[in-house]
């Protein structure tokens, strides 16, 4: 590359300025020319077709068009993609690798706020916490100093579905708790799994002995409706289940007849549909506690993603190592 690359911006021109606040625009400028062009929301339109052509880093983020051959072939001088979001798979298209493209993501930024929604949401519901503050709101008074049987995180066993970076980074928050922590994924053997500190159990051995049950594998075609009817009658009664991961590992259908037959109660941040049709019993069903989507970045937690990628950016340009170099090896059975 050149002294002064020239970089485009191509996402979203909304969540650019959370993304880039003016601190961090100057530290990227330091670093590179911007495209007269700021941000390309369609690279199909004549100003985003001739910054393509001089650009020889794309900074993508949420809102970035896929990046197809076609757009490849307009950037013959593009060498990096560093990615202000989590998976890259939505904007890419064959023939990244073959350009000998670097890549990089901030998805180790975005996982960070999706783990410690979950750890909140797995101390709450191991107070039963959501129940309760219904029966307060119902009745108005309570017993002072009353002991609730059956409720209380000490002990409590957590089943970990999925050693994403979500998963792991969850993990790590769970280990100052004396929280029982055992994991399922396929892909972890018993060594990485004492390494991590966990107990690791195949999936149905976890969900029938877990209290809370929390899910964190990629959607990919195996893993699609990978807790159905069967899977859901597996867990234990009073248990838990926690999804930040896709509602397309759940079967929802499936889970509204467990959550309706009062055997279970589900924490969802993600739901399949995406949104919920306005009728759906899981907005009214009082063990269902949902929130739209909101675990991942949020608020001033989205500046880390473009501090990510401004980091990476100064490795990039100092020939060092990037810290969170997409690996083409592992993506099939990433997010």
């Amino acid at each position: 590359m050149s002294e002064r690359p020239v970089a485009l911006f191509a996402m979203s021109a909304d969540t650019l300025p959370s993304v880039y606040p003016p601190d961090l625009m100057d530290r990227l400028r330091a670093s590179v020319d911007l495209a007269p062009v700021l941000i390309a929301e369609d690279f199909h339109e004549s100003r985003a077709r001739r910054a393509l052509a001089e650009a020889q880093i794309l900074l993508t983020g949420w809102g970035c068009p896929h990046i197809g051959p076609d757009v490849l072939d307009a950037a013959p001088g593009l060498r990096a993609v560093l990615h202000a979001g989590g998976s890259v798979k939505g904007i890419m298209a064959p023939g990244w690798w073959e350009r000998g493209l670097v890549v990089s993501s901030a998805s180790a930024a975005n996982a960070l706020p999706v783990a410690e929604y979950t750890l909140g949401m797995i101390m709450l519901a191991g107070k039963d916490l959501f129940a309760a503050r219904d029966r307060y709101r119902a009745r108005r008074t309570f017993t002072l100093a009353e002991i609730m049987p059956g409720i209380g995180n000490f002990g409590r066993r957590v089943g970990v579905v999925g050693a994403s970076r979500i998963g792991r980074r969850l993990i790590e928050l769970l280990r100052p708790f004396d929280f029982e922590v055992f994991l399922a994924d396929p892909y972890v053997g018993a060594a990485e799994a004492a390494a991590l500190g966990v107990g690791l159990l195949p999936l149905d051995e976890l969900l029938r002995t877990s209290d809370i049950v929390t899910v964190h594998a990629p959607a990919l075609p195996e893993t699609h409706r990978m807790l159905g009817r069967r899977e859901l009658r597996l867990m234990p009664e009073h248990a838990v289940l926690i999804n930040t991961a896709r509602g397309s590992l759940v079967d929802t259908d499936a889970l509204v007849e467990e959550l309706r037959r009062g055997r279970i109660s589900a924490i969802l941040d993600v739901t399949d549909p995406e949104p919920l049709a306005s009728g759906s019993p899981l907005f009214d069903l009082p063990n269902a506690f949902l929130t739209p989507h909101l675990a991942g970045s949020q608020g001033n937690e989205v500046r880390r993603l473009g501090q990510y990628v401004a980091e990476e950016l100064e490795r990039l340009l100092a020939g060092v190592p990037l810290v969170h170099r997409v690996d083409p090896a592992e993506l099939e059975r990433a997010a």
